[in-house]
C-alpha cells in the first residue's frame, strides 16, 4: 500500500499557558522523555537560575549546569560536562542563548532536548537550528527539534519587554520570507513545501493582525504559538527557508559587519522584513508591517537601533553574501549601492518618520 501521508517532526509535548511550569515535572516524567528522572538542566545565571529554587524540589534526579553565555565554546563545554552523566534528556531553561546552547549540547551527546524558554525573543525555541557566536561572528548549526516545549506565560510576563517584542519581529518576518521563497520558485524553479509555507505564513499573519500587545496574555499565547509553529515549519521543510529570507540576510549582515553593535535578532529581522516588502513592490504591506512594528515598540528605521543610513545601505549590499545559494528579493534585484540608497530613501518617505 503506498504511503499516503508523511511524518512531521514535532515535539511530543507543547504546553503554552499561564502556570505551565507548575506541571514541568509531570512533563519530564513522560516515559518518552525520561524514565529514570536523571536530567541535565542547563540554566543561565539570570532568569533560569531564579527559577531553579522553585523547580528543584520537584526534580530530585536533576543535575543543574550554569551556562555562561551563547557561544559555540559554551555549548561544547556544556556537552562535555553532561556527557558522562548518563542522563535521559537535557532541559534548556532560560533565554534564547541558553536554549541554543542546550540544543547544540543535547545533539552532540545524542540526548533529547526539552525547551523551557523564559522569554519569546525569537523562533529558535522550537527550531532545528542552534545559533551560536563563534570566532567568525555567529553561526547556525543543525540540531534535532526539541522533544518538548513548555512556555509559562506568567514567566513570559516577567521577562524584559524588549526580548518579548523581538519575538514579534521574528514572527512577522515569516511573511517576507515566504514571499522570497515564492519568488525563488517562480524565477529559479526552487521547490516549495506547501505545508511548511502555510504553517509559517499563518504564524506570521496571526501575530501581525492581532490587536493586542505584550501585556495581554491572549497576545502572548498567539506569539508563543507562532514561534513554535515557525520552528516546526522549518523541520517540515528540512531547512530554515520558511522563516528566513532577505529579512534574515539583512539581520546576518548586521551581525557580521557590526558584531559589537548588533541589536536583537528579532528587531533586525522585523526591520529587514519591512524593507524587503518595500523592495518587492508590496508598498501597502510594507507600510502596514511598519505600522504594526511601531505599535509594538519595534524599530522600522536603522537609526532606531543605533545604525546610520549609510550603515544600513552597507548591510543591505552585503546581505546576499551571508547566505550563498539562497535566492531572495535582494539577489533578484541585485541593486548597486546608489540604487539601494534611492530605494531606502523612498522607503523612509513611505513609512514616515
Amino acid at each position: 500500500m503506498p504511503v499516503l501521508t508523511r511524518l512531521i517532526p514535532s515535539p511530543v509535548v507543547v504546553d503554552i499557558r499561564p502556570g505551565a511550569l507548575d506541571d514541568l515535572a509531570c512533563v519530564l516524567a513522560d516515559e518518552r522523555i525520561s524514565h529514570s528522572g536523571k536530567l541535565a538542566i542547563a540554566v543561565s545565571n539570570g532568569s533560569g537560575a531564579r527559577l531553579r529554587e522553585r523547580l528543584a524540589p520537584a526534580l530530585p534526579g536533576a543535575s543543574w549546569y550554569e551556562v555562561g553565555g551563547g557561544t559555540l565554546d559554551d555549548a561544547i563545554r556544556l556537552a562535555g560536562d553532561i556527557k558522562a552523566g548518563h542522563y535521559d534528556a537535557v532541559v534548556g531553561l532560560g533565554g534564547g542563548k541558553i536554549i541554543d546552547c542546550a540544543k547544540f549540547a543535547a545533539a552532540r551527546v545524542g540526548l533529547p532536548l526539552v525547551a523551557v524558554p523564559t522569554n519569546l525573543a525569537h523562533d529558535g525555541l522550537c527550531s532545528p537550528v542552534a545559533t551560536l557566536d563563534n570566532d567568525a561572528g555567529r553561526g547556525s548549526y543543525g540540531v534535532p527539534n526539541p522533544i518538548a516545549v513548555v512556555i509559562d506565560l506568567d514567566v513570559i510576563h516577567e521577562a524584559p519587554a524588549r526580548f518579548v517584542r523581538a519575538g514579534i519581529g521574528d514572527a512577522i518576518s515569516n511573511i517576507s520570507a515566504i514571499a522570497d521563497w515564492e519568488l525563488a520558485h517562480r524565477v529559479k524553479g526552487e521547490k516549495i513545501d506547501g505545508l511548511a509555507a502555510a504553517i509559517a505564513r499563518q504564524a506570521g499573519e496571526a501575530v501581525l493582525r492581532h490587536p493586542g500587545g505584550i501585556g495581554d496574555t491572549g497576545f502572548l499565547q498567539v506569539l508563543a504559538e507562532a514561534l513554535v509553529l515557525s520552528g516546526i515549519a522549518m523541520s517540515v521543510s528540512g531547512d530554515s527557508r520558511p522563516s528566513s529570507g532577505a529579512c534574515h540576510e539583512i539581520n546576518h549582515a548586521f551581525d557580521l559587519l557590526f558584531p559589537k553593535r548588533a541589536a536583537a535578532h528579532g528587531e533586525q529581522c522585523g526591520l529587514g522584513a519591512a524593507f524587503a516588502m518595500y523592495l518587492r513592490g508590496a508598498h501597502e504591506e510594507s507600510a502596514f508591517m511598519a505600522e504594526v512594528l511601531r505599535r509594538h515598540g519595534l524599530p522600522v528605521l536603522p537609526r532606531e537601533i543605533g545604525f546610520t543610513d549609510a550603515e544600513f545601505v552597507q548591510a543591505v549590499e552585503f546581505a546576499p553574501q551571508t547566505r550563498p545559494g539562497r535566492y531572495t528579493i535582494l539577489e533578484h534585484l541585485d541593486l548597486t549601492t546608489d540604487q539601494i540608497k534611492d530605494v531606502y530613501a523612498d522607503y523612509v518617505k513611505a513609512i514616515g518618520s
